[in-house]
């Protein structure tokens, strides 16, 4: 990474070596940055900045908005604030721990910064810390950030991520910050102070262009973010790109390269464009891989996974009469834990991770996703077809002669309509007497379908949600009286559904991390041994770069697409 200049530097990190920069002698990008953010370098070249790269993007979608009190789970702006602001914690590329930010510690129990009754919250804070505008960050800005959320409450937002839970906030001193809940939360640190509605934002800023108004977008914030993150927005051309640059003054370990995001582009636009060597990274999928594998200068990542399992689900919830017209399952039929199990077992996870999914995928059966805290890498799970047990359960619970016809509804043209025809193929193998009939249908009538309570279909297909903590998959997705328990009649399965409710109960409230990954292996343990779903796969992690990218990770527990620019060095 060359820098031309006029001056001649001595730097301070070069162990006594003096560069004469005007003359092509550089310093490689990490070491210019821990030099210059340790006050090493006497003086800066006038043209440091602009001799830094520039990373090109081909993104997948473009942000709506970049105001953390505004944006959508999920959706693109989500990427941009995660790189312009920063939160109290955050999680590393390795692992699903979290690691100070803004707060210079995490909080537990041990530490005391945990109350003993388990309600509130010390985060001890950063000091010289400066916003974007130049401002100071103190504990005020953490406060007015979120009380600021809370306050304006807007409907596509995540609000109710701290106005759930929260019941006040204080400032202790000038970096100090409590927070104390409603209720013992065992998830908070991860589902209300890691996620991009959390980030901190400049009390200036926000009161000098608007302030706060309930349940009114600020426009100034949603086009004009300041924060203390490791870029700064530059420009943002709508429906064609953005770009970040590094921010200078950024209290951590300093990012190598500019940012541009290209927006608005057709997946094989972006698929060219990364061969031709115009983009450096792009969002893609496995579906991908085939157009890439083996391209020129094209790398192909595929490490980690998606926390977004691919199920398909039992109903045993079904209403009297409405079931599709050629169905032959009794309404009560997935009650009965050897027919859940019996599908457990006679689904191909081969076909479906290396056929559909092109190898990138993993197995795992249970709601709790591989790479959130508390998987247990040793608990029990249906990873390979056994068409002998499957036979075995179906005998067993007396299906087996008369057999049956079922309908599973899922959206047609998908992933999940892949993954019910591999169930069709592996079911109707074992006997001439058993029908799964795919409804395939379009995305709206798909989603209405779904809406519905009870759900007029005994089967269906789709992912789960992404979530940071695993007490949102298991009270959402296991739980007898959560969200997908109550509608689908969990209650009605489960051999003691009290005794797994009390578990997962005990998880959301469980403060200590050792006590609590416990119960979480044990809640895998049951799920196995009951299962309400049947999880094909978690999707692999996929992208692709070029090779001139260094230091490439996805980490899923960053939001879509999983990337973190400032780890990236490009040395084109």
């Amino acid at each position: 990474m060359p820098v031309a200049s006029d001056l001649h530097l001595e730097c301070l990190a070069c162990e006594g070596e003096e560069k004469d920069l005007s003359k092509g002698e550089t310093l490689d990008s990490a070491r210019w940055a821990a030099a210059f953010a340790a006050g090493l370098i006497l003086a800066v070249p006038a043209t440091a900045q602009d001799a830094r790269d520039t990373i090109v993007h081909g993104a997948d979608e473009e942000p709506a908005t970049l105001d953390p009190a505004q944006v959508e789970p999920g959706a693109g702006g989500e990427a941009v604030i995660f790189h312009v602001y920063d939160r109290l914690l955050a999680v590393g590329p390795g692992s699903a721990e979290l690691l100070p930010s803004l707060a210079t510690q995490v909080p537990t129990r041990d530490n005391g910064l945990i109350s003993e009754d388990g309600l509130t919250y010390t985060f001890p804070l950063r000091e010289g810390v400066t916003f974007h505008d130049g401002t100071a960050f103190t504990a005020d800005d953490v406060k007015y950030s979120w009380d600021r959320v809370i306050e304006m409450d807007l409907p596509e937002s995540a609000s109710d991520i701290l106005s759930d839970k929260v019941a006040e906030t204080r400032v202790v001193d000038d970096y100090t910050f409590e927070v104390t809940l409603n209720e013992v939360d065992a998830s908070f640190l991860y589902s209300s102070v890691l996620p991009m509605t959390a980030s901190i934002v400049s009390q200036d800023a926000v009161e000098a262009n608007g302030g706060v108004v309930a349940g009114e977008p600020n426009e100034y914030m949603s086009d004009t973010p300041v924060g203390t993150g490791p870029y700064r927005l530059t420009t943002w051309n709508r429906t064609e790109n953005l770009t970040l640059e590094v921010n200078d003054d950024y209290w951590g370990d300093m990012a190598f390269d500019h940012v541009r995001w290209e927006f608005g582009l057709d997946p094989d636009v972006r698929v060219l464009g990364l061969r031709a060597g115009e983009f450096d990274t792009v969002e893609t999928d496995p579906s991908y891989v085939a157009d890439l594998e083996g391209a020129e200068g094209v790398v192909i990542y595929s490490e980690g996974l998606l926390l977004e399992p691919l199920h398909i689900g039992f109903n045993l919830n079904i209403p009297e009469g409405a079931l599709p017209e050629g169905d032959t399952i009794p309404l009560d039929f997935f009650h009965d834990v050897r027919i859940r199990k019996a599908f457990n077992y006679a689904f191909d996870y081969n076909a479906f991770i290396n056929g559909a999914l092109a190898g990138f995928g993993q197995v795992n059966p249970h709601y709790v996703p591989i790479g959130v805290f508390g998987y247990d890498p040793d608990a029990p799970i249906y990873d390979t077809q056994d068409l002998a047990e499957a036979e075995r359960l179906f005998r067993d619970a007396g299906v087996w002669d008369e057999g049956f016809t079922v309908s599973v509804v899922v959206e047609s043209g998908s992933l999940f309509e892949i993954q019910c025809l591999i169930l069709k193929d592996s079911i109707e193998s074992l006997n001439p007497n058993f029908r799964i009939n795919v409804a395939g249908v379009a995305e709206a009538v798909f989603d209405e379908a779904l809406s519905q309570n009870p759900v007029e279909y005994a089967m269906w297909a789709k992912n789960g949600d992404p979530a940071a903590d695993p007490s949102a998959y298991l009270e959402t997705y296991s739980h007898p009286d959560g969200e997908w328990g109550e509608v689908h009649g969990f209650a009605n399965g489960y051999a003691d559904p009290e005794a797994v409710g009390s578990l997962i109960d005990a998880i959301a409230e469980e403060l200590d991390p050792t006590v609590r990954a416990g119960m979480i292996a044990e809640a895998q343990q049951v799920l196995y041994d009951d299962p309400m779903w049947l999880i094909g796969a978690q999707e692999g992690a996929v992208t692709a770069y070029r090779d001139w990218i260094n230091g490439m990770v996805i980490q899923p527990l960053w939001p879509r697409p999983s990337m973190n620019f400032a780890l990236y060095d490009k040395a084109q």
